[in-house]
């Protein structure tokens, strides 16, 4: 799987001097401490919620929303939704813009992600994944039907998947063509009478003089330069979370018209230009 890069560099990534630095002190302290905090007690809880209620999660989602909605307020970032999380079964598809979609995408609905093996490796995102549920995906076609089969059992279980059917991150003002093969498993016969795909467009907004991609993370920029950079900005922008309305699966022929009916869909929520 590679990555986006875009045709013009990505903005450069600072500390701002001293005030930036302080800046970085006053809400990372904070976030890591929810964060990681928060991940103690979800641990804590599942001790209880797995034996108890096997591959259903009725609790524990409810403290990663916590977690998500308070991030923004640490980070002074405006945050809003438009529409709504469906409450039919199903999964759901987004555009991907970096590592803050986790926040995004988690505070207004209880979702499961599903993402690439190597996620699962990297440090602190890895073990956030792992705790929350998340699906990991290897690119491997001899494991393909043993993946089917484990969205198809989350799926059954009630579980609201999230993909991301770019591949890859892009600065937050592209939309990539969607692969296809990520909506096989919505396509099976015994499921695609009863599924829906709901698609959703995050678009961000950079804060008040900073490049428009300012909250993108792309190809081989680095997850800490980053990070500091998002804490360390004195103004901080925003993000709008855009719910369009769910797709009933049997209402495409195939997996390609899905798809594609998903792209526009996201692809609307940024504009003609996206």
């Amino acid at each position: 799987m590679s990555t986006w890069e875009s045709e013009t560099p990505p903005p450069e990534s600072t500390l701002r001097g001293p005030a930036g630095f302080l800046r970085v002190v006053l809400r990372g302290i904070p976030l890591g401490l929810l964060t990681f905090g928060c991940l103690a007690l979800l641990l804590f809880v599942r001790l209880f919620e797995r034996p108890l209620c096997g591959v259903s999660r009725p609790v524990t989602p409810y403290i990663t929303r916590f977690v998500c909605r308070n991030a923004f307020r640490i980070l002074g970032m405006k945050y809003s939704v438009t529409g709504a999380p469906m409450r039919l079964r199903g999964a759901a598809v987004s555009n991907h813009v970096g590592w803050l979609d986790i926040f995004s995408l988690n505070a207004p609905q209880s979702i499961y992600f599903v993402s690439k093996a190597e996620v699962a490796r990297w440090p602190g995102i890895g073990w956030l994944a792992r705790a929350t549920g998340t699906v990991f995906i290897a690119r491997d076609r001899k494991q393909a039907k043993a993946q089917e089969a484990t969205f198809r059992t989350r799926l059954l279980a009630g579980h609201h998947l999230l993909f991301f059917p770019e591949g890859t991150s892009t600065d937050g003002l592209t939309v990539l063509p969607f692969k296809s093969t990520l909506f096989a498993a919505f396509t099976a016969p015994d499921l695609r009478a009863e599924l829906h795909v709901q698609p959703i467009t995050l678009r961000y907004t950079a804060p008040d003089g900073e490049d428009p991609r300012f909250y993108g993370w792309w190809g081989d920029m680095e997850f800490g330069p980053h990070l500091l950079s998002v804490l360390a900005a004195p103004r901080q922008g925003g993000v709008e979370v855009i719910f369009h309305d769910p797709l009933k699966v049997s209402d495409y022929p195939n997996r390609k018209a899905l798809g594609a009916a998903c792209e526009a869909a996201v692809r609307s929520g940024l504009g003609p230009e996206a």
